[in-house]
């Protein structure tokens, strides 16, 4: 019994020291890395104290991973979850151009405003799918340095594919669709 609470205590330990270095070494406040990941500062004290057992919720780990930039798996806690993830090429595409950028996850996630944070982090780990909203899409293509052009082919797929998810017929509205997307590119200069 004695060794399964040290083999515990390890596991917690080596979580919550992981942590403490990476938010050290990056110069992150703890309040920072809070909004990043979506829970309260409190929560992020717990977090790194080696007295209580690290976070086991699959969703605090995966928001943790992407903004160290490395696996979930690579903590002993992470379970894997039981929802699949979106594999969205648009995503794909941006994680691409942020690497050829050179930027860590942590240096991406802090060119958004403190309120944006979360989103892209879930974008990141692969729970949210490419935002419908142009506006929104485009600042992170401004962050990466990708043009419109660029991003629209990814745009335009998730827009049919919410469309088509909500019962819109495509062939039997092609001009319909067509058009719109005309006067899209018109308004966003592809």
């Amino acid at each position: 019994m004695a060794e399964k609470e040290q083999e515990t205590r390890v596991a917690v330990s080596s979580s919550s020291e992981r942590l403490v270095e990476f938010l050290e070494k990056n110069n992150l406040h703890k309040k920072d890395f809070a909004e990043m990941i979506g829970v309260t500062l409190s929560y992020v004290y717990s977090l790194i104290d080696l007295n209580v057992p690290f976070s086991t919720r699959t969703t605090t780990i995966e928001r943790i991973a992407v903004v160290m930039g490395i696996s979930p798996h690579d903590f002993p806690e992470y379970r894997v979850a039981i929802e699949p993830k979106l594999i969205d090429p648009g995503i794909e595409f941006l994680k691409d151009k942020q690497k050829e950028a050179g930027l860590s996850n942590l240096d991406f996630i802090r060119k958004f405003q403190r309120t944006r944070r979360v989103e892209i982090v879930d974008l990141w780990r692969e729970a949210l799918p490419l935002p419908l909203d142009w506006n929104n899409l485009y600042s992170i293509c401004e962050v990466l340095n990708v043009p419109a052009s660029e991003i629209y082919p990814y745009w335009r797929s998730r827009i049919q594919q919410y469309l088509i998810a909500g019962g819109f017929d495509i062939i039997s509205n092609a001009a319909l669709l067509n058009a719109m997307f005309e006067g899209a590119r018109s308004y966003i200069k592809v």
